[in-house]
């Protein structure tokens, strides 16, 4: 895999799956990670970065397995005496994380940027892989629902996703990206780019509202390759499904297809779907069919080979 130069396109927990196997084979700095950071808020006056945590606790593999957010063997102490004084604690942030937050916060204070904290924190827990934030300034998503518009953190953790979604929009009054996302999309020996089973809507989109991003993406000569979020017309875990069926769009893989359609060549499928290849490489999409669901590490490792190797046959 030593030839091998990758960008991947990632959220949270799905996408961070696949970047940890991504990782598992290839070369320290052979993978660059964009990631998600229009779930960034602003929390008990902490800068919170979900995403990209969830990205470098996995990698690290430090994370909490049953949940895929947060710290293994947490402790909640500063949570629950912050109920105790009667603090608007529903966003639940273990001491351990607290931490993180805390050393991101203190440095965005003393001028730093998002891009420099997060390599430095990624160097602090040893990882080989670049992990790129989409951004160095805030991009909300914002999500429209039959309760009103709201920030995606209320609406996924304080309304646990409850209410029905109308529409996802992205709200930032510098909507640019950095330079550090630009080299690595212009990297001449870059091979190719891979979009992680994130939620398109809510992970993927955000970092694809950024013009510049897709732009240079789509003028790119490499190849391009998605793996879906959805497996026999459900979405393995969060609120996936639940926002496309909402939105009016039928649940299946060919809708992500028709998402990508204009930014992908290839498209990697389940086993269970099959019966929709040829409508989407009638669309013009390669297909790739695999056993796509993660369930350990040598699942991870696997999709991941499988990936690069469906990267390379479209290149």
């Amino acid at each position: 895999m030593s030839e091998n130069n990758l960008i991947a396109i990632s959220g949270g927990i799905g996408g961070a799956k696949l970047c940890y196997g991504l990782d598992q084979i290839l070369e320290p700095g052979q993978l660059r990670v964009i990631a998600n950071t229009g779930d960034d808020f602003l929390y008990l006056g902490f800068y919170i970065s979900p995403d990209i945590d969830t990205l470098i606790y996995t990698l690290a593999e430090v994370n909490n397995k049953e949940t895929g957010w947060g710290r293994e063997d947490e402790t909640w102490k500063t949570h629950n005496v912050l109920g105790e004084l009667g603090a608007d604690n529903w966003f639940k942030l273990g001491d351990k994380d607290l931490a993180l937050h805390l050393h991101r916060s203190k440095a965005l204070r003393n001028g730093e940027t998002l891009t420099s904290i997060t390599q430095d924190i990624a160097e602090r827990f040893k990882l080989k892989t670049v992990i790129l934030p989409m951004s160095d300034h805030i991009i909300q998503t914002v999500v429209d629902t039959d309760e009103g518009s709201m920030p995606f953190q209320e609406y996924f953790v304080k309304e646990s996703t409850n209410p029905k979604v109308r529409e996802i929009s992205f709200e930032s009054k510098h909507p640019e990206t950095t330079k550090e996302v630009l080299e690595a999309i212009n990297d001449p020996e870059l091979s190719g780019f891979m979009i992680a089973p994130s939620n398109p809507y809510l992970s993927v989109d955000p970092i694809l509202s950024i013009d510049k991003i897709k732009q240079t993406i789509m003028q790119s000569n490499k190849p391009r390759v998605a793996v879906s979020p959805i497996i026999g017309g459900d979405s393995v875990k969060g609120p996936t499904a639940k926002i496309m069926e909402e939105m009016g769009l039928e649940v299946n893989v060919m809708t992500i297809a028709n998402h990508y359609e204009d930014l992908i060549d290839g498209l990697i499928i389940d086993n269970t779907d099959e019966e929709y290849i040829q409508a989407i490489e009638s669309s013009g999409i390669k297909v790739k069919v695999s056993n796509i669901l993660m369930n350990n590490n040598d699942d991870k490792t696997r999709l991941a080979e499988e990936a690069i190797e469906f990267l390379n046959e479209l290149s």
